[in-house]
């Protein structure tokens, strides 16, 4: 045994650890280590960063200045050093600068992925802007309500024509806000928008004085990432200045460095994308391989092509990726970690043996949360440990997380006798918390009673907080942690968060509908659960060709794809609790099986622009299908 077990051994035991808990994790004590060390490695950086009060537009200045000839960005077969992007950074800031902007002014950004993404941040960040990145998938209510929300000053648009199809379509929602448009020149335009080129391009591209930044707060927002929420309309979760420092540091887990080269082809508005993938890329001055959407024949095509040491995935990615005929390259490529989150157990050793990833880093997060976990031990399906040691010396005051016992009606956390919180035991289910550290004043931009939903006080001492995830992890035997659930009114499918509310009351408005339930529903080989809403229609109602094919195009036009129904039931009286409210337990058991539903069913045919039957005849194949 070698001394730094003798010492956790030592220090368990006086942290009060008894003999059947020693049986259940020694034999994995090793595990522990390799996670307490990784834990302490990037809690050490991230302190350091915070008492230098570094910010992420200091570091990339730093690897500007460290190797301004390197590659930071690829994109589409172009190659953008770091000296590049930083004067195109210059240029936004000098352009922007000169508006009607104050210093912690938002910005709102609705861009592809594509460098003008990254170099229009970087260059707010330059004047100490927030940035809200807006989901370039949204239209009508929900998109003109995420700009709002934001409060921004000003919208920069991306280059393409679709983004100002859906801005135009909400116009005049946008009342007097300035908005500036890439790849449009002037002449191009009418005068309700301001060609983005045009500005950039007379700009100056040296740097701008620090001054302008030097006063920006830690706990300033650095950028806003929209989350879904119970209002049914996206939420604005605050990155500050300091959060983002912490997140940057992630990938310290896997020993990401200066000679790595990243891949990410998942929309920059996401958190994993940008504050994880793009900031640690930016903190140890590495490269950043950038696709404008991930395409699974392609995928290792452009690893290959340029030497990609890591990779980023999301659970969903991973399958589309093993349905992908084999073929003698699938092993040839320089991969040495895939980081992600949701990569299901029944597909993990399949991929990770297919294409030979010598290690799967998989975490659990949530962009308004204050922590995460990290399996960086190759466990399938696990997403960490929480044992008696790595609760003992793992992350640090401030931010400890917990495992907690709840209420499966209210999804609370259980009190016992005295008010307190109950830590599960191994081979239970529980709630998982997190510390609220001083750096952390919100979790969005919002009222305070949005906020406070969001806190559980007086946890395990009088006067603590502790941010309540509303996700269900299962601890096994030997204290590893699996994701079991999302609680509340969201499900994901297709790596996004869906709405309940936001695909019912967009149901809701036809004239015919009565009301809708919207739940998720599983589907055999799906990663996420696929939306499903249990509509009921106004009296005499009849169900045609017509009414079927109005209802594809309301989903169409008023919700992105990721949020519009795959299935319908049409019920005659919906179930309800004994407060009104609707009840989906036994609607998401029966799901959407034809030998369990007697109501009529229908399934989205995106082909023929409608909604079809669908029986017993078409089942096996519609299960079977890519939804």
């Amino acid at each position: 045994m070698s001394s730094t077990q003798k010492a956790l051994l030592g220090a368990a035991g006086a942290a009060g650890v008894g003999l059947a808990s020693w049986r259940l994790f020694f034999p994995y004590i090793g595990d522990d280590i390799r996670t307490i060390r990784a834990t302490k490695r990037t809690a050490g950086a991230i302190m350091k960063a915070m008492i230098e009060d570094k910010r992420i537009i200091d570091q990339f200045e730093a690897a500007v200045a460290k190797h301004p000839k390197k590659t930071f960005v690829i994109f589409e077969d172009k190659y953008y050093t770091y000296e590049f992007v930083d004067s195109m950074a210059n240029r936004i800031a000098n352009a922007v600068q000169k508006l009607n902007i104050k210093q912690t002014d938002t910005v709102a950004m609705m861009i592809y992925n594509e460098p003008a993404f990254v170099w229009t941040f970087l260059g707010l960040q330059k004047l100490g802007i927030a940035a809200a990145f807006v989901n370039f998938h949204l239209k009508s209510k929900p998109l003109a309500h995420s700009i709002a929300v934001s409060e921004a000053k000003a919208l920069i648009v991306g280059e393409g024509d679709e983004l100002l199809a859906s801005i135009d379509e909400i116009r005049d929602e946008l009342s007097s806000l300035p908005i500036y448009v890439y790849g449009k020149c002037r002449a191009e335009l009418d005068d309700r928008y301001i060609s983005m080129d045009d500005l950039v391009i007379v700009a100056n591209p040296v740097p701008i004085c620090k001054v302008f930044r030097q006063s920006v707060s830690p706990l300033h927002p650095i950028c806003y990432i929209y989350t879904s929420g119970t209002t049914g309309l996206p939420k604005p979760a605050i990155i500050n200045q300091t959060k983002a420092i912490g997140l940057s540091k992630s990938f310290l887990f896997f020993n990401f460095n200066e000679n790595d080269i990243a891949y990410i082809c998942t929309p920059l508005y996401h958190s994993a994308a940008t504050v994880l993938g793009f900031f640690n890329t930016i903190d140890v001055g590495a490269t950043i391989l950038i696709g404008r959407k991930f395409s699974a024949r392609a995928y290792f095509d452009e690893v290959r092509e340029h030497n990609v040491t890591v990779v980023q995935y999301i659970g969903e990615m991973c399958r589309y990726l093993i349905r992908v005929p084999p073929n003698d390259l699938d092993k040839v490529h320089k991969v040495r970690v895939a980081i992600g989150n949701g990569l299901r157990p029944d597909i993990w050793e399949e991929f990770k043996g297919r294409f030979n990833i010598p290690l799967i880093a998989e975490f659990f997060g949530a962009t308004e949360g204050t922590t995460g976990t990290w399996n960086i031990l190759n466990k399938p399906g696990c997403i960490g440990r929480w044992s008696p040691l790595t609760r003992q010396f793992g992350p640090p005051r401030g931010v400890e997380n917990y495992l907690v016992r709840h209420d499966p009606i209210t999804y609370e956390p259980i009190r016992d006798k005295n008010g307190r919180c109950v830590l599960v035991k191994p081979g239970e289910e529980g709630l998982f918390i997190s510390g609220v550290p001083e750096y952390i004043t919100s979790f969005y931009k919002g009222t305070k009673e949005m906020n406070e939903k969001k806190i559980v006080r007086n946890a395990f001492k009088d006067g603590d907080e502790f941010f309540n995830f509303g996700d269900l992890f299962y601890l096994d035997k030997h204290y590893y942690m699996y994701f079991r659930d999302r609680v509340g009114d969201t499900f994901r499918w297709k790596s996004e968060n869906v709405s309940t509310r936001e695909v019912s009351d967009a149901i809701s408005t036809l004239p015919f509908v009565q009301d809708a339930n919207v739940y998720g529903v599983q589907i055999q080989g799906a990663d996420g659960r696929a939306g499903m809403a249990a509509i009921t229609f106004n009296h005499g109602t009849t169900v045609t060709t017509e009414l079927l094919q109005q209802m594809y195009r309301k989903m169409e036009h008023e919700l992105p794809s990721y949020a519009r129904p795959i299935f319908l039931r049409i019920l005659n009286e919906q179930i309800v609790t004994q407060t009104m409210k609707h009840r989906k337990i036994e609607l998401v058991e029966e799901g959407f099986d034809p030998n369990k539903v007697t109501d009529p069913l229908y399934v989205l045919d995106n082909l023929s622009k409608t909604y079809v039957p669908l029986s017993l005849d078409n089942y096996s194949q519609v299960i079977h299908s890519k939804l």
